[in-house]
């Protein structure tokens, strides 16, 4: 698949059919553009199977729910939409984009109540989120962007408004040849990445910043499972900037980036360690099984 996302061949399953891709089109008064009333699940598909895909599929409803909607399809519809798309794009090995918004109707302003709320299954073939950081280690700007306190907007939503200050912040890390930035939150923790969660590595324990301010990732959930099963010490806890110095390894979590190594955050330098690619390794195996 090449070309622009607007232009390629393939069919899209929007509102309960599947569209020409080129046809997929909505009114430039849909409410979501204008107000940020969306929300979307990104997913991996392996050799077939969408990795953990129920469990995208109830957090793409808890979404909704969280910022005052409700998508009008069952867990087990929304299923069979992803499992649907994938086959009439002929792809066992893709990307997998549920998302949900309020679309155009009476309503034309903050509020839209009365609007409809429109669902679409995009699939695509996707490489490595970071290009061949996967394997050398990723360099990571320090985004000046933080995230919100959880009593300003709903953190736990993988809501699309919440993302404006990560494309911000990514495109200045892409600006100085970085492939991403870290973020703070709104107290001066670390968080995460724009679109991805973290772990760091301290004498043989792996420390992870608590998701209290930020997505807990279905990814990052899995592999603290993975590490546990190793035996691995896992500590979730408040991490603040000036530890990074003595932290020895770092990696990235997510559907998108998988496990990806980091090598350098602003001036701080990590290893590429054996224990991250070893969880790299582990996670691989395990989406494939």
């Amino acid at each position: 698949m090449s070309g622009g996302y607007d232009d390629r061949d393939g069919k899209i399953w929007l509102d309960g059919d599947f569209v020409d891709w080129r046809d997929a089109n909505v009114h430039v008064l849909t409410h979501a553009m204008h107000y940020a009333s969306s929300v979307f699940e990104g997913e991996r598909a392996y050799n077939g199977k969408i990795f953990k895909s129920f469990e995208h599929s109830e957090r793409f409803k808890k979404s909704a729910n969280l910022i005052d909607f409700e998508i009008p399809y069952t867990v087990e519809e929304i299923e069979k939409a992803k499992y649907q798309s994938l086959e009439k794009n002929d792809l066992t090995d893709a990307y997998v984009r549920a998302f949900a918004w309020r679309g155009a109707g009476e309503d034309m302003g903050v509020a839209s109540s009365r609007n409809p709320v429109r669902v679409a299954v995009a699939v695509w073939s996707w490489g490595n989120y970071y290009g061949d950081a996967k394997f050398k280690g990723a360099k990571l700007d320090i985004a000046k962007w933080r995230r919100p306190d959880p009593a300003t907007a709903p953190s736990q939503a993988k809501a699309a408004g919440l993302y404006m200050i990560a494309t911000m912040s990514k495109h200045t890390a892409e600006d100085k040849g970085c492939s991403d930035a870290m973020m703070f939150d709104y107290r001066g923790y670390v968080a995460e990445a724009t679109g991805a969660n973290m772990f760091f590595v301290k004498d043989g324990v792996v420390h992870t910043p608590t998701p209290d301010a930020f997505l807990n990732g279905i990814t990052r959930q899995t592999v603290i499972d993975l590490l546990k099963e190793k035996g691995i010490s896992v500590i979730e806890r408040h991490i603040m900037p000036d530890e990074l110095e003595s932290f020895e390894q770092c990696w990235l979590t997510g559907t998108a980036a998988e496990v990806t190594p980091v090598g350098q955050i602003g001036d701080y330098n990590f290893e590429v360690g054996a224990l991250a690619r070893e969880i790299s390794d582990s996670y691989d195996k395990l989406v494939r099984s």
